[in-house]
């Protein structure tokens, strides 16, 4: 039987996170790969915390040291300079300048707000014509900070003073957490939480950036020390079927591997006698198989019932999982009318929309089903009747 929720409420939360060690960083992707994909391992030995898989890890990202000194220098503030910021439980306290830059505040994404605050602070000229074309039109105005930080907006309209540390603070947006999926169940790891996590690296405007959060994972957060703040956000539909007899089929892509690793865990540690079937997609076979050799093991001990995978560029035509799914659709039936329940993890802009055509035109083509009620089987019975299609998709 699946593992369940505690019963006591765990005394972390959004406002009273737990400090975390990270105790293990391993690089999931190999040489030759165009992602950054790493599997991280956090300690929670004698914290209380409890997970079931299925669930999220809130963490509160810190930024990059490079980037908290440029806006230092930039704004011409002394880093020791106290400023009254909220602690987690929202009461006031006193940090320096360089402390609520590091911890408190989003410097990696910029927001409409500072362009209006360096509005009520620059002079006629060049840079406030050059604003005022930004701001007065609000497609312009998106583009313009989607794609900058406080860095680039400070540097391009450096004639804009703020009064102190304080008021430049009130510019900026609290750092929120990230969710990611877990990656492991309790079951096989004590006191430990997994995640896998895509490492966000670009470069805009002549400069290179990382995500916030996983910038910090990758680069700064140091190991053998409680210094990562997080919390369980538990899942209300996203679980294993209580009945442990149940096939499953899973689609995850990617980083949406990650609760199926977890799943795949609590599944061998019930010893369930539900089939399970796989489906991972990722850009090269070579370099980008994530967690290949746990996979494997758990496919000889018949953990794995079915592993199907799609290493989009290996071939001259794109395949992806969702033609995966089609390939083997009359199978697919085939456990879902056996009463299978079906996951899928991962980007939901793109590949879960496919993967829920996809779905779709299986119920058609081998459920004997009208294009209106082959929809109506996916979307109305298996997601909301019998809650049999559960997404955890973002």
């Amino acid at each position: 039987m699946a593992e369940v929720s505690t019963a006591t409420p765990s005394p972390y939360n959004r406002k009273n996170p737990y400090l975390a060690e990270l105790i293990r960083h391993e690089r999931l992707t190999k040489s030759g790969s165009g992602k950054d994909t790493r599997h991280f391992v956090l300690n929670l030995a004698g914290s209380g915390l409890k997970y079931t898989p299925g669930d999220s890890l809130a963490v509160f990202g810190r930024n990059s040291p490079r980037l908290v000194d440029e806006i230092i220098r930039l704004t011409g503030f002394d880093p020791s300079s106290p400023v009254t910021v909220k602690d987690s439980l929202g009461q006031p306290k006193s940090v320096p300048f360089h402390q609520a830059l590091s911890e408190n505040f989003i410097l990696n994404r910029a927001t409409k707000k500072i362009l209006a605050g360096i509005e009520e602070r620059i002079q006629q000229g060049e840079q406030r014509n050059r604003l005022m074309e930004i701001v007065d039109n609000d497609e312009l105005q998106a583009d313009y900070v989607y794609t900058r930080d406080y860095v680039d907006v400070l540097k391009e309209f450096d004639e804009a003073k703020f009064e102190s540390p304080e008021v430049f603070l009130t510019q900026l947006s609290p750092i929120p957490p990230r969710l990611y999926s877990i990656a492991s169940s309790l079951a096989a790891h004590p006191d430990e939480v997994h995640l896998c996590i895509a490492i966000v690296r670009y470069e805009t405007h002549g400069r290179e950036k990382t995500g916030l959060c996983s910038g910090f994972f990758a680069d700064h957060a140091e190991m053998h020390k409680r210094n990562i703040p997080i919390y369980v956000q538990e899942s209300r539909h996203f679980r294993l079927p209580k009945d442990s007899a149940r096939d499953i089929i899973m689609v995850g892509p990617g980083t949406g591997i990650a609760p199926f690793r977890a799943f795949l865990e609590q599944r061998a540690a019930d010893g369930a006698k539900g089939r399970n079937w796989l489906f991972f997609g990722e850009q090269h076979r070579a370099s980008d198989f994530f967690y290949e050799a746990e996979f494997d093991a758990w496919q000889k001990k018949g953990v794995l019932t079915r592993f199907d995978t799609a290493f989009s560029r290996d071939q001259a035509q794109k395949i992806y999982v969702q033609n995966r799914m089609l390939e083997n659709a009359k199978e697919i039936w085939a456990w879902l009318q056996g009463g299978a329940y079906f996951y899928v993890c991962g980007d939901a802009h793109r590949m879960a929309k496919d993967v829920h055509h996809a779905l779709i035109d299986i119920a058609r083509d081998h459920g004997g089903l009208s294009p209106e009620a082959a929809a109506e089987y996916v979307n109305v019975t298996l997601m909301k009747t019998d809650k049999r299609y559960l997404r955890d998709v973002y």
